[in-house]
């Protein structure tokens, strides 16, 4: 019977499954838990270290997996880079939490909501629990949504609405750097040239290219959809 339904749970993660709404509600019970407390009983520097803490606990976890992956298992560098998106501002996040610089923020809040909200609903997950990646996937992009948000209701930090076009503008320099890489290492990053093999929002923009023209174009109402709740709030405040 174990394992009968361990061989279930080392699938691959299908939406609505366990697997998947577990993690997500643990996450938001979480981030609830850790903003409140902070509000309530934490002063500004020990506001600062507790984040910062969870923000090294993502990227040391991200790190320990790829380390992991290149001492143990069939690393292919084509492939298995932490330069995916979510990937990337795992590896990076400590640095925001730690200088807490404005400019950093509001470009994250964007990728971070813009992009690891799609990974949360459609995950990409080849084997579930309770293989390392599981984990991995999810300490990523929940553990992101968590670090902004917490910045967001603890520190009270809001985007303008030139932050959406920062943010627009510094996702471009990544996608062109995204692009020469890949054509030097015959790579799929930010799958500019093909799609995920798991069920995702590009399903329904079309082959290649013309999804990457689409995501593209629906990027800035994307990102002014995310900025509008900060802009009502802000609106009522004034009135």
């Amino acid at each position: 019977m174990f394992i009968k339904l361990l061989s279930i749970a080392l699938t691959s993660v299908t939406i609505g499954s366990l697997q998947h709404i577990l993690p997500i509600l643990v996450a938001i019970s979480f981030t609830i838990s850790l903003i409140k407390y902070s509000n309530r009983n934490l002063n500004n520097n020990q506001k600062f270290r507790v984040i910062h803490f969870v923000a090294c606990f993502v990227s040391l976890f991200i790190i320990s997996f790829h380390l992991y992956r290149i001492g143990f298992d069939n690393y292919n560098f084509k492939t298995d880079l932490p330069l995916y998106l979510c990937s990337l501002m795992a590896m990076i996040i400590p640095v925001f939490t730690y200088y807490r610089k404005y400019w950093i923020f509001e470009i994250l809040v964007f990728w971070i909501i813009g992009g690891t909200v799609q990974g949360v609903i459609t995950p990409d997950i080849v084997i579930g629990f309770p293989s390392f990646d599981y984990f991995r996937y999810w300490v990523v992009h929940l553990g992101l949504l968590s670090i902004i948000f917490y910045f967001i209701f603890v520190f009270k930090m809001k985007p303008t609405l030139k932050s959406v076009f920062k943010s627009f503008l510094a996702l471009q320099i990544y996608v062109v750097l995204m692009i020469i890489l890949n054509y030097l290492l015959d790579a799929n990053y930010f799958y500019l040239n093909e799609k995920p093999k798991s069920a995702s929002l590009l399903d329904y923009f079309g082959e290649w290219p013309y999804y990457i023209v689409v995501g593209q174009l629906i990027i800035i109402p994307l990102f002014l959809l995310i900025y509008l709740p900060f802009s009502v709030l802000e609106r009522r405040k004034i009135t």
